[in-house]
């Protein structure tokens, strides 16, 4: 076996086993983080950042940290589901699960992009801020009397300073992908808002 081969397989494992945990952590963190930053443990947008910094530290080919993204969300919900069993909250992860198994590879091959310049890295840029940004307006206008705006507005301003990052450090002085970056986070963003407002 090679070194490279060997390098992968051993991000491969830590991803996945760095999944398993933290998304057993949120079960936690609902408890002890502050209220008006708890929304991070119970939302779409904490397991897809969780997800896209653990695919992006991996540092894995294209097709590699797509699967990778679809392991890391499953593992988040399965953690997340056996801890919070555990501690006398039965919690079903089917639902989340196979949402991780459609959005996930989008969500890996995102981070893995995010590393490249012009088409690439303006489609990784839509997709992450898009979510981002659909995440903060679901949260403000759907949940916004039950939760606090402090994590929404968070979330908005990261995805906001990554698209603000990427277009002036990596989708620079072209039209296609410049659109790319400001359509597709517009309508990432609406379709996560619509689609969440109708679960």
């Amino acid at each position: 076996m090679t070194t490279r081969r060997r390098g992968t397989l051993s991000s491969i494992a830590a991803v996945l086993a760095t999944s398993l945990v933290l998304g057993g952590l949120t079960s936690y963190a609902q408890g002890f983080l502050p209220d008006w930053f708890s929304s991070f443990a119970n939302s779409a947008s904490g397991w897809t950042l969780l997800t896209a910094v653990l695919v992006f530290l991996a540092r894995c080919s294209w097709w590699v940290s797509a699967l990778l993204g679809a392991g890391s969300f499953v593992l988040l919900t399965l953690g997340y589901a056996a801890v919070s069993t555990l501690r006398g909250f039965v919690y079903d992860p089917t639902f989340f699960a196979i949402i991780g198994l459609i959005a996930g590879p989008f969500i890996g091959l995102a981070a893995c992009w995010i590393r490249r310049r012009d088409l690439r890295a303006a489609a990784a840029t839509a997709v992450l801020a898009g979510i981002g940004a659909g995440e903060a307006v679901y949260g403000l206008t759907v949940v916004g009397d039950t939760t606090s705006p402090v994590y929404w507005v968070f979330i908005g301003a990261v995805a906001l300073a990554l698209a603000v990052f990427m277009l002036a450090r990596r989708v620079r002085r072209a039209l296609l992908p410049i659109t790319v970056v400001l359509v597709g986070t517009a309508l990432v963003a609406a379709a996560f808002t619509v689609a969440f407002s109708l679960l």
